[in-house]
């Protein structure tokens, strides 16, 4: 948060002139019309006697800055990032999330040659030990180092977890399972506020609020690699010990001829990201999908920094913003299943985009019918986060499925790098960067209409092109019962299997 601060100006204490703390700021430190003392600038230092002496000369701060004493150690004050250093403040955020670009670039690939298990095993040590390693930080610039690889290894964990939460389910589960762990971060974000007001010392804040990740340790013994991934890479052995696993757990038992039609597609070959580009039914997906992914990241982030006149506290706003997610995150579950993915992802974008452009119209003198309008932009902005993660995971197939969502981070960092620059094209007209927001919106929402439907189908595991009357979750549940898959669709039988016996 914004601190008071002024000028360091010791150098008066050197002439020996004994006088009173106030006297030294009056004689130092010029003062605003409404009589608060100047914060960048001080009278420039002379060596002449007190009574002749004359301050006309104003220059920037040449020692440092001085700050309340009762005031807890923050980046701010710590690194001094007031004045003419302000900026780096957020070129630190900027650089942050770069840290998600970059993690998505290469962790996304990675995930699908070492599977989703390992890779959030490793993002879980990464973003531990680094983010505590920022609470020791010596200085601004090893702080940013830092917490840019804390950045590459959330954009990895977040790819990971969507990627193995759609795996290990059916498709009807699949937005439950992925939804309730938004709906988890969305509480992160409230008890965030929490930790924050009572915590105010930044090194200690950094450290507590990074501990946790290592914590989880025992993540090793108890969550499962994706039968599906492990499939796919002819690790059918594994896979079999893993699904027998959860079944036990479950307090299921699995047939062993079911489990024994566990195999990969015959024909099926590894894919990579140049399939995506070189097929076109997936360059049509890969492109709408990463447009969406851009416009969910630069819409939600971008209103966000135009909701921040709530006239609450910095801790108020922060749990503000974390509890108009969970109704919006929650309301996905059911609405899902309802309407469908590809109608929900561009309802949400479609409403949004609309409230961007009806935002601007708004008369400066009703900023509560604004406020709340951007609330309700910002809750459909994270259903659409929701959603998207849904529909991508369930869209792309097994075999790119990571690097895909890998691609589609990438412009979502984009996208919210992006975000607070559009906030200078205010200084042109307040309502450029709000139309901006709402038209790529509203583009976004046409776009889904191109995608195909995936409520109740399986995930597809190769790259060929899926069939319109691909069975769905109850076709080949029912097939199984029958005993009627064929042995060519042995490939489908890894969700089937997890879905009918897990």
């Amino acid at each position: 948060m914004d601190v008071p601060h002024y000028c360091n100006t010791s150098w008066i204490r050197k002439l020996n002139w004994n006088l009173t703390e106030g006297q030294e700021l009056n004689l130092t430190i010029p003062r605003r019309p409404d009589g608060s003392l100047e914060e960048c600038r001080m009278f420039t230092p002379v060596q002449e006697d007190l009574p002749s002496i004359q301050f006309n000369s104003t220059e920037k701060c040449q020692d440092g800055w001085i700050y309340p004493a009762d005031v807890q150690p923050t980046l701010l004050t710590e690194f001094n990032l007031v004045c003419d250093r302000a900026h780096l403040n957020d070129i630190s955020q900027s650089i942050y999330m770069t840290g998600l670009l970059a993690g998505a670039l290469v962790f996304g690939p990675l995930s699908d040659r070492i599977g989703s298990r390992n890779m959030i095993l490793l993002t879980l040590l990464l973003m531990g030990s680094f983010g505590i390693g920022a609470g020791f930080a010596p200085n601004l610039y090893v702080y940013i180092a830092l917490r840019f690889i804390v950045g590459s290894a959330f954009s990895g964990i977040s790819i990971s977890m969507a990627a193995l939460s759609s795996e290990w389910v059916g498709a009807s589960y699949r937005p439950l399972a992925m939804i309730i762990t938004h709906c988890a971060n969305a509480m992160g974000q409230m008890a965030l506020a929490g930790l924050a007001y009572g915590i105010r010392d930044w090194r200690l804040y950094q450290i507590v609020g990074s501990a946790p990740a290592l914590c989880l340790f025992f993540y090793i013994w108890v969550l499962p690699g994706s039968a599906r991934w492990l499939v796919t890479r002819g690790k059918i052995e594994e896979a079999k010990k893993v699904i027998r696993r959860a079944a036990q757990i479950n307090k299921r038992s699995i047939p062993e001829e079911s489990l024994n039609q566990l195999a990969p597609e015959k024909k099926a070959k590894s894919g990579n990201i140049l399939d995506l580009f070189r097929k076109p039914h997936l360059r049509k997906l890969i492109l709408i999908m990463a447009w969406v992914w851009f416009v969910d990241s630069l819409v939600y982030y971008g209103v966000s920094l135009h909701v921040g006149d709530f006239g609450l506290d910095i801790y108020m706003t922060q749990l503000v913003f974390g509890a108009v997610e969970i109704p919006a995150r929650a309301s996905c579950i059911f609405l899902l299943q309802w309407m469908g993915r590809k109608k929900c992802q561009a309802a949400w974008l479609l409403l949004a985009g609309v409230i961007c452009l009806i935002i601007p119209a708004i008369p400066k003198t009703l900023p509560i019918v604004v406020t709340v309008l951007a609330v309700i932009g910002k809750a459909a902005l994270a259903a659409s986060f929701s959603t998207t993660y849904v529909f991508s995971a369930e869209v792309f197939p097994t075999v790119v499925r990571q690097t895909s969502l890998g691609l589609c981070s990438m412009s979502s960092r984009i996208g919210g790098i992006l975000a607070p620059l559009a906030g200078i094209l205010d200084e042109i007209h307040p309502a450029i960067s709000m139309v901006l927001f709402g038209s790529t919106a509203l583009v976004g929402g046409i776009l889904c209409f191109f995608l195909p439907e995936t409520r109740n189908r399986d995930l597809q595991d190769d790259t060929t092109k899926a069939s319109s009357s691909q069975l769905s979750d109850k076709a080949v549940h029912s097939s199984v019962k029958n005993g009627s898959v064929d042995e060519k669709d042995g490939h489908r039988i890894t969700e089937t299997t997890m879905s009918t016996f897990l």
